[in-house]
């Protein structure tokens, strides 16, 4: 697992302010992916009700409070495929 992937999910786990219910995937390109759902956030490449797509600086920047994710996403520097009202409430439950 990449260092970038083990930091993510020590920050993911310590930002996550309340039980989602639902799963959400982020892919960072070239690193791995993970997974938040009910039990927190792992490294893992599970199937998920929304997946969020970047590249390691921008998934740093959106984790670092440094770019908006709806602006990420509307410059195309983030890709979200599956449910779009899931991907609001990660970034409801993440702020």
């Amino acid at each position: 697992m990449s260092d970038i992937i083990t930091a993510a999910v020590t920050a993911l786990n310590d930002k996550i302010s309340e039980d989602f219910d639902g799963s959400a995937k982020f892919h960072i390109e070239g690193e791995g992916a993970i997974v938040i759902d009910s039990d927190g956030a792992r490294a893992s490449d599970d199937a998920a009700d929304v997946t969020l797509t970047a590249d390691a600086d921008t998934f740093q920047a959106i984790l670092d409070g440094d770019m908006d994710p709806t602006a990420a996403f509307m410059s195309g520097k983030l890709t979200v495929d599956g449910d779009m009202g899931m991907a609001m409430k990660l970034g409801s439950v993440l702020a």
